[in-house]
């Protein structure tokens, strides 16, 4: 088979043909390029916020868990307050006071004895 060849005029209109053709490519590679660019742009900056959104997760989910400890220190420290208010009061009575002495460290009315008693049972 024999090959066909179609000879090429020179002419202007297949020069102003040939110049047009040239444009329409180089719009095409810049366009293509200007969308490569804007994708390349919207991945970087859609990570950017995925990564903050997750590290934002992550703290709240810390700032969280130390609430909810600081919480449960306030109320041992609440517990403890009643229970030192309740002791205070207590000891502001005059015969819980001597009660405590008498216990403690066997102070004794005037004729009395103190015998310290196991207070554990005899194991026999």
């Amino acid at each position: 088979m024999a090959k066909k060849r179609v000879a090429r005029l020179e002419s202007t209109y297949m020069q102003q043909y040939d110049a047009h053709v040239e444009r329409q490519q180089r719009k095409k590679k810049r366009l293509f390029r200007r969308l490569a660019l804007f994708a390349l742009l919207t991945l970087v900056i859609a990570g950017s916020m995925i990564t903050y959104h997750f590290q934002q997760r992550a703290l709240y989910e810390e700032k969280l868990n130390q609430l909810q400890d600081l919480q449960e220190q306030k109320i041992a420290l609440e517990n403890k307050e009643k229970n030192l208010k309740e002791e205070i009061e207590l000891l502001n009575n005059e015969e819980y006071v001597l009660q405590i002495a008498r216990t403690n460290y066997f102070f004794s009315k005037e004729g009395e004895i103190i015998f310290k008693l196991p207070e554990e049972d005899p194991s026999y």
